[in-house]
């Protein structure tokens, strides 16, 4: 049997567990009632989620004592918005919640980061639970707080903070995710590497063919390994005021890619393309080396993700990151790298070389 692991978040005022173990979901009620002594409990959810782990889930919360209620949004980037947190709110509301009473987010990134939206606003906020779906989800947006929605002009450009009171991550579901969500969830495996950890991305030029395979004991301490960089992140910066930026490296042009795709490139892929143009970018302003280029395009290929091929306007691409969320005083900060394992911000980068990052990526 595969340990479970625990790391813990501690910010001021709000510290929480994540915790890592196969099987975790069918403990997922009596985790929550330790935590919580409220008679009713919610499920968000969507319609990729199988029938038998949202039942699995409602079991184990009504075990422990809890009233569960499952409300649901048709899954999908395009469905994270202000128009479809406003049925969440129809579906939640009739059962005269209070603000004991957690939301639980059942899904992938889209589900936390609405689900976490809902709780940080219905009744001016409730606690909330994450529980990933996909490796994505369990390596970064289910860590931090960070919660929202879309809106037409750019990606989660509408949300709020709101830490969940605890992360439960169960690696027995990736065994029926599919092989492009495992891919999207590595790209963020290799970003977490990038920006802090040297000898953990030489780890994975090793073993990531082993994550692919579905390895559920090399899954369970890839994600805690993952999960860990990014709490100690979240803690010196949990508001995003400084460190935590070095979190969107690959970012910046990603969410460019994503938007002007339609979501027709996944997030992963598109933070896999974003990355490699930030390493363009680097090598540009002299920062990283060509043999750091070459092992950072290995790897994003090994792990089955893209490197070129982009089939956008690449004019489209640059003018949208203008919208980015980490513009300040009209600059694009970018994250780069200063060598495999340490992340810089720079918001004097001349759109030229942008364009230049971009372009390599057709």
């Amino acid at each position: 049997m595969t340990a479970e692991r625990t790391i813990r978040v501690s910010l001021q005022g709000h510290a929480y567990d994540i915790t890592v173990r196969p099987g975790l979901h069918a403990d997922a009620g009596a985790k929550l009632r330790a935590l919580s002594k409220a008679a009713k409990a919610v499920v968000i959810t969507d319609s990729n989620i199988p029938a038998a782990t949202v039942s699995a889930m409602v079991t184990s919360l009504a075990a422990a004592g809890f009233a569960a209620t499952v409300a649901t949004v048709p899954a999908g980037e395009e469905h994270k918005s202000v128009e479809h947190v406003l049925k969440l709110y129809d579906q939640i509301l009739p059962l005269r919640i209070d603000r004991h009473t957690p939301i639980v987010a059942l899904g992938g990134g889209v589900i936390g980061d609405m689900t976490g939206f809902v709780a940080a606003t219905i009744l001016r906020g409730v606690p909330f639970v994450q529980c990933p779906t996909t490796l994505l989800s369990m390596v970064d947006a289910s860590v931090g707080g960070k919660t929202g929605v879309n809106h037409t002009v750019g990606k989660n450009l509408i949300g709020a903070f709101h830490q969940p009171i605890a992360v439960l991550v169960d690696p027995n579901v990736l065994k029926t995710l599919p092989q492009r969500e495992l891919r999207g969830g590595l790209a963020e495996c290799i970003k977490h590497d990038l920006i802090r950890d040297a000898e953990g991305f030489a780890n994975l030029e090793k073993d990531i063919g082993r994550a692919l395979a579905v390895d559920i004991k090399y899954l369970t301490e890839l994600v805690a390994h993952n999960v860990a960089i990014k709490a100690r992140v979240v803690e010196a910066d949990p508001f995003e005021r400084g460190e935590r930026a070095h979190l969107n490296f690959g970012h910046t042009f990603g969410h460019a890619i994503e938007s002007i795709s339609k979501y027709s490139y996944s997030h992963g892929e598109s933070v896999a393309l974003g990355m490699v143009a930030a390493t363009r970018l680097g090598v540009l302003l002299d920062l990283l080396s060509e043999a750091d280029e070459r092992r950072i395009r290995n790897v994003i290929t090994a792990a089955g993700l893209p490197i070129d091929g982009l089939k956008l306007d690449r004019n489209q691409v640059v003018d949208s990151m203008a919208f980015d969320k980490k513009v300040a005083g009209g600059k694009i900060r970018f994250v780069l790298l200063d060598g495999i394992g340490k992340a810089v911000v720079r918001d004097d980068v001349p759109v030229a070389l942008v364009r230049e990052a971009v372009e390599s990526l057709v």
